[in-house]
C-alpha cells in the first residue's frame, strides 16, 4: 500500500508539472496587457497577434494596408478575441517619421523609432515587454542577402542596448529569431516538395517551422513568467546552428 500510494502521488506530481509548464492550469497570463504587434496581418506577426490576445491581451494589429488590417481584425475578433487595428507603414514619412524604405530604414531605424514612441505610454503603465524579431540571418548570414543580414544581426545589438536602457523604466527587451518559418516572406525556400525536403535534411528537428512555433515565445516573454529575462535573443530554428 506504502509503495502504491508513493507512486500515486508521483503520478499526481509529474501531471501537476506537466500542466504547468504547458500552461493548461493558467488562464490569460497576459490579463489587462495591451499587445501591440507590427507587421502582424499574416505568417509569424499574425501567429504572434493570436496567442496573445488567446493568453487575455488586448492586441493592436497593423500593416500597411488598411484591407490587410480590417481581415485580420474580423478573422481575430470572430474567434472572440479583443483585437483592434491600425495601419503604420514603416517606409512612409507620415506614419514613421521621415522614414527611407530601405532594408536597413525598415529593419532597425523602424524598430529604434517605434520602441521611442511606445516607452512613454508603457512607463505611464508601470513598465513593460519589448519582443524585437530578427531572424537566424543574424546569427548565421545567408549569400546573397547582405544587407538584410546586417539589418538582422544590429537587431541582436540594439536589443542588449535597449535592455540596459530601459530596465530602470522597468521595460524588459528580448528577441526572437525564426529559423526556417512556412510563411509568404520564405516560400521560395519551399514552394516546392523537392526544396523543402532539402531545406529539411539542413534542420536537426527534420520539419521546417510554422508561425505557430514562434507566438508562444512571444507571450511566454511578454508574460510574468519571463520577468527576469531581458536582453536575451531565442533562436526558433529547428536546430539550426546560431551563436556567433
Amino acid at each position: 500500500m506504502h509503495k502504491a500510494g508513493l507512486l500515486d502521488l508521483c503520478v499526481r506530481a509529474w501531471n501537476s508539472v506537466r500542466m504547468a509548464s504547458s500552461g493548461m492550469t493558467r488562464r490569460d497570463p497576459l490579463a489587462n496587457k495591451v499587445a501591440l504587434v507590427t507587421a502582424s496581418t499574416d505568417g509569424i506577426g499574425f501567429a504572434i497577434a493570436r496567442r496573445l490576445a488567446q493568453d487575455g491581451a488586448h492586441v493592436v494589429v497593423s500593416s500597411r494596408k488598411q484591407q490587410n488590417v480590417d481581415q485580420a481584425v474580423a478573422t481575430l475578433q470572430g474567434e472572440g478575441l479583443s483585437v483592434t487595428g491600425t495601419v503604420c507603414h514603416v517606409g512612409k514619412a507620415e506614419d514613421r517619421e521621415r522614414l527611407v524604405a530601405t532594408t536597413l530604414d525598415i529593419n532597425v531605424k523602424a524598430p529604434a523609432l517605434m520602441t521611442k514612441a511606445v516607452v512613454p505610454e508603457m512607463e505611464k503603465r508601470g513598465g513593460g515587454s519589448l519582443v524585437i524579431v530578427a531572424s537566424i540571418a543574424a546569427f548565421s548570414p545567408s549569400p546573397g542577402f547582405l544587407p538584410y543580414n546586417v539589418s538582422k544581426t544590429a537587431l541582436l545589438g540594439l536589443t542588449k542596448t535597449l535592455a540596459i536602457e530601459l530596465a530602470p523604466r522597468n521595460i524588459r527587451v528580448n528577441c526572437l529569431a525564426p529559423g526556417l518559418i512556412k510563411t509568404s516572406f520564405s516560400r521560395m525556400l519551399w514552394m516546392d516538395k523537392e526544396k523543402e525536403e532539402r531545406m529539411k535534411e539542413t534542420l536537426q528537428i527534420r520539419r521546417l517551422g510554422e508561425p505557430e512555433d514562434c507566438a508562444g515565445i512571444v507571450s511566454f516573454l511578454c508574460s510574468e513568467d519571463a520577468s527576469y529575462i531581458t536582453g536575451e535573443t531565442v533562436v526558433v530554428g529547428g536546430g539550426t546552428p546560431s551563436r556567433l
